[in-house]
């Protein structure tokens, strides 16, 4: 008996990392393409919004990057009612395949100089429909595999696809440091920004093979052979009350925090230290890697320690001090900073900026380690993917998304490089308070109810 209970339990365990690698890897790819627009940013602002303003052309770039965030939930509201109706896998098929080549089109985009207002409009548009396909994928991504994962050990299997994140950073300012110092700056103006969307046709096919290899949920077949399908989710999700108050928290303290933080500390400070700061592009790159480097462990740690003492004190915890410590942080990156230049390099001030963003990560780590549980366990399976999709996608795509372009706003309004982060800092303080007095422990729910 037990030999057979072992074999069954290899055959889950075998089964559960098939479709955790395909899922995770399509995320990945889904964040690779959509954030290597953001670590691009400042590179896109001379190419297609051309001003004799430096701050205008990053302003417009940023913009056409959170135009992207901003549609996020349009498409979680046609993707996530969907998944629910027709099931998980066809929506992922068709939401990679979308941003995939909505990415590629982005790498054969003429310049400003070559067609003029024509290339900032085709920019948007494609930004456009990569914000519809992340709204489909990130978020019934968690959902999916979180159904796969079973009762045990929740929070640190699916801590996984919150890697994907960190990843798609990590990959995308490699690549472009290796570029940047392979290549003159004339040569990367002119073409080799675009390797990065051209390497996305070569990751699209390895995710596209993967995923047709997928299995539909065994909890959505079992709502189908009960013939329990949601056939209007995103009704069902407004009438009810528990639902409502669910997915508002979901939006507020969970999602939008974890937005807040990821944009603040994954993609602001590198904006931050190579504009403000005015730190050497290569050495803000190398640091992003560290930093994102220590994220990857800390987010799993974060998954399991919530398995162990529960989703909501973790996730508190990293509201509390990102609240705390956000603003505290960037003085600190911008005194130390100061002082570092392309021939003056002191080692000392160096490593006390990474050990500054690797606590930031920390930070996190916290609130996104549990995340992926908690999106599926907060609502009942019927309309699960719906429920947990629009709120997540709406709080990542319009407080996420366009924190940087408000804290760059708000900084030239104010004449300072600090003033707009009291924005994400009194939001995290909000989320917080929310947090600690209305948020269930998700724990030890049953995903099929």
């Amino acid at each position: 008996m037990n030999k057979i209970n072992n074999l069954e339990n290899k055959k889950a365990a075998k089964s559960y990392r098939k479709v955790a690698i395909a899922a995770c890897f399509g995320t990945f790819l889904e964040w690779y393409d959509f954030l290597t627009f953001a670590t691009l940013a400042v590179v896109f602002a001379p190419l297609f919004f051309p001003s004799s303003d430096p701050s205008t052309g990053l302003l417009a770039s940023l913009a056409t990057f959170g135009a992207g965030m901003v549609v996020r939930p349009i498409g979680a509201a046609i993707f996530g009612s969907m998944g629910d109706r027709i099931g998980r896998k066809p929506v992922f098929m068709f939401t990679i395949a979308l941003m995939g080549l909505a990415t590629l089109c982005v790498g054969f985009l003429p310049t400003y100089a070559q067609i003029g207002i024509w290339a900032p409009i085709l920019l948007v548009s494609l930004r456009l429909l990569q914000g519809l396909s992340a709204g489909g994928e990130i978020g019934g991504s968690a959902v999916y595999l979180t159904e796969h994962a079973g009762e045990e050990y929740r929070g640190l299997k699916t801590s996984f696809l919150q890697l994907m994140g960190p990843l798609g950073i990590l990959v995308s300012t490699m690549q472009i440091a290796f570029l940047q110092s392979w290549l003159t700056a004339e040569e990367f103006m002119s073409w080799g920004w675009r390797v990065p969307f051209w390497v996305s046709l070569i990751l699209l096919l390895v995710a596209v093979k993967a995923r047709i290899a997928l299995k539909e949920t065994p909890i959505f077949l079992d709502l189908d052979k009960r013939s329990a399908r949601s056939k209007s989710p995103l009704r069902e999700n407004f009438k009810d009350r528990q639902t409502r108050k669910h997915m508002f928290l979901l939006f507020f303290c969970i999602s939008a925090g974890g937005a807040v933080l990821f944009f603040c500390i994954q993609v602001y400070t590198s904006i931050f230290l190579k504009t403000s700061v005015k730190l050497p592009p290569q050495l803000v790159d190398q640091l992003s890697i560290y930093a994102t480097i220590a994220l990857l462990p800390l987010t799993v740690f974060a998954g399991w320690l919530s398995d162990k003492v529960g989703r909501k004190p973790v996730i508190v915890c990293g509201l509390a001090l990102g609240a705390a410590l956000i603003l505290p942080s960037f003085h600190l990156l911008e005194y130390l900073g100061s002082g570092i230049s392309q021939s003056n390099q002191n080692g000392n001030q160096v490593v006390m900026i990474a050990s500054i963003l690797i606590g930031l990560s920390t930070i996190l780590a916290l609130v996104v380690g549990p995340q992926t549980a908690l999106l599926a366990e907060l609502f009942p399976a019927r309309n699960r993917n719906s429920a947990a999709t629009l709120p997540h996608n709406l709080a990542a795509g319009w407080i996420g998304g366009l924190l940087p372009l408000i804290v760059t706003w708000l900084n030239q309004e104010w004449g300072s490089a600090l003033a707009g982060l009291w924005y994400p800092t009194a939001f995290l303080a909000v989320a917080f308070l929310l947090a600690f007095f209305y948020l269930p422990e998700t724990r030890d729910t049953k995903l099929l109810h």
